[in-house]
């Protein structure tokens, strides 16, 4: 189906650059050569926060969430009922219908961008392809593109294009390990059709028979898809160069080989362009001297050595649009972002457009109001490093993927955590606690670890009254202005004595 790319034809990579500098920037497609690649640029743990958004065929019917294409097949399931009550049989009304309704009429990679911009996001971009096989770039390797179908619009192009103009990184991220639809050895040594589309080929195996339609649900010979997979990668970098490339989960299905490949074009073509690039990984799936660990809707419970990353959603449930979608108060999502940074990661927030093209104002408020708060307060979170400790207080979190707090509860004003910057240090308090209440710094008490500090003066950001305060051995003690700075957040900025 596709011709296997030669390995041969990446070693083959020249740049008109001193012989030192191919020693330095040429990769080879072995775990020892792309191990010289740098993980976390500086550029990645300067911009803490960015916004990607699940959108495409499976927003058009709006109902469950993203992976409403695998269960309109499981015929025990709410979604296969809802699909046959609305829309008809799955075998008389496939998945591939809805691409038509995926018209994005009201799309404007500007506005979507200047928006995510005002949200205070430094690296933005789409889910380049979900596990659905549909993918939102102008493709020449699958005919199942939203250049040529549904939007016949080149929406991976556009986003960057506008992300660049405000001087934005721009991100891509992949889902498409999934997509395969073959037969594997199970843990019980028994074959399986395993794939997103599973159920398409237990249930409704006619629906393979179009050729077409087979590329769509993953369904071809295992080397062809593993050809197909690599290929997909290679041309959203060579047309769009994004800073980051995320995988989602089953990238351990894809063998070493192919990922190899990916990896050494990747970073041959950002060598090549002057970028430094990103690739994250979840679990196992990549060695950790290569990629950034994302964990998805986690975190850490503790401070780390190592730069991560955390993918969360706007929403309590489906990451892509539905009728019925519950959207999180903006100090939900803040609170989320400064637990994560004083922890040594980044946040990539999701957002769920409708499948006409617009962003629900809900969620517009949410991202504006963090974007006002990033504003007034932004220089305690972008350019930070991590402090000697991540803060203190009775919320914590648990460790991994879906590790987080319970939302629903959240921080309180008792919950304290802390970044640095040169000779500042920023103690982030998860709310107000009220007026003349008393706020314990205890990273700076006896015995903790900030305790040899010298703390020249401590200034309330965004406020102009003079801090009354003193240091014990509990910690430094600050007793709170008359007014609040902000409801959601406060940032005492103390300056260390040189």
């Amino acid at each position: 189906m596709l011709r296997r790319v030669s390995i041969g034809l990446l070693l083959t990579f020249t740049c008109v650059v001193s012989q030192s500098s191919v020693a330095q920037e040429h990769y080879e497609p072995t775990w020892e050569s792309l191990a010289r690649h740098q993980p976390a640029p500086e550029w990645f743990r300067d911009a803490k926060f960015g916004i990607y958004f699940h959108w495409g065929v499976y927003s058009v019917p709006a109902y469950g969430n993203e992976w409403y294409p695998r269960n309109m097949h499981n015929q025990d399931g709410d979604v296969y009922r809802h699909h046959v009550e609305k829309y008809g049989d799955p075998a008389e009304y496939p998945y591939d219908r809805f691409v038509p309704q995926f018209t994005a009429e009201h799309f404007d990679a500007d506005d979507w961008v200047e928006l995510f911009h005002k949200a205070g996001a430094r690296f933005v971009g789409p889910v380049a392809e979900h596990h659905d096989g549909f993918a939102m770039w102008d493709s020449s390797v699958t005919p199942w593109n939203a250049k040529d179908r549904g939007p016949k619009q080149d929406i991976m192009g556009d986003i960057a294009k506008a992300a660049r103009q405000r001087d934005m990184k721009v991100v891509a991220t992949f889902h498409h390990a999934r997509n395969n639809l073959w037969l594997k050895h199970r843990s019980n040594g028994r074959l399986g059709w395993i794939g997103h589309y599973s159920d398409v080929k237990e249930h409704f195996p006619q629906l393979l028979d179009d050729p077409e339609r087979a590329v769509l649900y993953g369904y071809m010979p295992r080397e062809d898809f593993l050809d197909m997979w690599v290929a997909k990668l290679d041309e959203v970098i060579d047309q769009y160069s994004p800073d980051l490339i995320w995988f989602d989960s089953w990238l351990d299905e894809i063998p070493d080989r192919e990922k190899m490949q990916f990896l050494a074009h990747y970073f041959n073509h950002a060598a090549d362009k002057g970028q430094q690039v990103v690739v994250t990984y979840k679990q196992h799936d990549l060695p950790q001297d290569i990629g950034v660990l994302d964990l998805e809707k986690g975190g850490m419970g503790e401070l780390t050595d190592f730069a991560w990353l955390t993918d969360d959603t706007i929403s309590y449930g489906s990451w892509c649009y539905t009728d019925n979608l519950r959207i999180k108060e903006p100090k939900i999502v803040l609170h989320s972002l400064i637990d994560i940074v004083s922890k040594n990661g980044q946040l990539l927030l999701n957002v769920s457009p409708k499948a006409d093209g617009t962003i629900p104002d809900d969620q517009r408020q949410v991202l504006l109001a963090i974007g006002g708060w990033l504003e007034r307060f932004g220089e305690a979170i972008y350019e930070t490093r991590p402090f000697v400790t991540y803060g203190h207080g009775p919320t914590t979190t648990g460790k991994g993927h879906f590790g987080g707090i319970a939302t629903d509860k959240g921080y309180t004003a008792a919950d304290i955590r802390y970044t640095r910057q040169d000779n500042s240090v920023y103690a982030l308090q998860l709310g107000w606690p009220g007026a003349g209440t008393q706020v314990v710094l205890e990273a700076f008490g006896k015995g903790k670890p900030a305790a040899d500090m010298k703390v020249a003066e401590i200034t309330l950001l965004g406020s102009e009254s003079k801090l009354q305060w003193q240091r014990t051995d509990e910690g430094i003690v600050i007793t709170a202005p008359g007014e609040a700075s902000d409801k959601m957040a406060v940032v005492y900025k103390l300056q260390l004595a040189k």
